[in-house]
């Protein structure tokens, strides 16, 4: 599945149990001591996933830790996502060189719960997700928006340390697979007290943030509905990779 919404220059795996190849590396599974085995055993069979995908580049083998954040830590030059929902579990990951920041999520094809879009998503984009749905019942419009956001977000975060709201990302869908989305950081509320302050050297200006235009950062995207799943992607281009171009929205779903 995971090949239908990434790139080429994108190594890529994927798993749908928690079968795994070979024995766990310690060091990653330390990162969850105490937690329940079955959160482990999906862990682990992620991590699988990110070291499949570093083979793939011919990297040689280290263990995936983690930031401060939580996020996986990626050997020098290369930039990935890793994404787990129930009965899926992915990677991926690229040089920096061909492409310069990736994020990839993966979802069940449900209906958001009561209550969720509200908190995700604006009333144009609300609408969005009802016009589309008249369109094209067979996608969860709304959970496929929440999708493209984390997928964006997965990308931005690496690259800034800075911490956005699904307010802050913009969405627009075609229907046959294809999204773009334009992140504004500026609209994003002061962080919850629970949340790790963000750091006031963050920038956006860095590696791995595409050029900002018409006051916002533009990500371009895929996505794919089947078999119970559904899975977003975006990619930014590398200093050797050419962005491509995106059809226009048949459906904007923002602000």
């Amino acid at each position: 599945m995971i090949e239908r919404v990434v790139p080429e220059g994108v190594a890529r795996a994927e798993a749908f149990d928690d079968v795994l190849p070979h024995l766990p590396d310690p060091r990653e599974l330390a990162l969850l001591r105490g937690r329940p085995e079955a959160t482990v055993r999906r862990f682990a069979a992620a991590r699988s996933c990110a070291h499949r995908c570093l083979d793939q580049l011919s990297l040689p083998y280290v263990p995936l830790l983690r930031t401060a954040e939580g996020g996986p830590v990626w050997p020098s030059g290369v930039v990935g996502s890793i994404t787990h929902c129930a009965g899926y579990r992915g990677a991926v990951a690229a040089r920096t060189g061909v492409w310069a920041a990736l994020g990839v999520d993966a979802e069940r094809a449900l209906p958001l719960s009561p209550g969720v879009l509200d908190l995700v998503a604006t009333g144009p984009e609300r609408r969005g997700v009802a016009e589309l749905s008249g369109i094209r019942p067979d996608v969860p419009w709304d959970r496929l928006l929440f999708s493209a956001k984390e997928s964006v977000y997965k990308a931005w975060h690496p690259a800034t340390a800075r911490w956005i709201g699904t307010r802050a990302i913009e969405v627009a869908f075609t229907t046959d697979g294809l999204f773009t989305a334009s992140v504004r950081p500026e609209r994003t509320q002061p962080p919850p007290a629970r949340r790790r302050p963000v750091d006031a050297r963050a920038t956006t200006a860095g590696g791995g943030v595409p050029h900002r235009a018409r006051g916002a950062y533009p990500y371009t995207g895929r996505w794919y509905v089947g078999d119970g799943l559904l899975l977003t992607a975006v990619a930014v281009p590398g200093a050797g990779t050419r962005s491509p171009g995106l059809p226009r929205p048949a459906v904007r779903l923002s602000v």
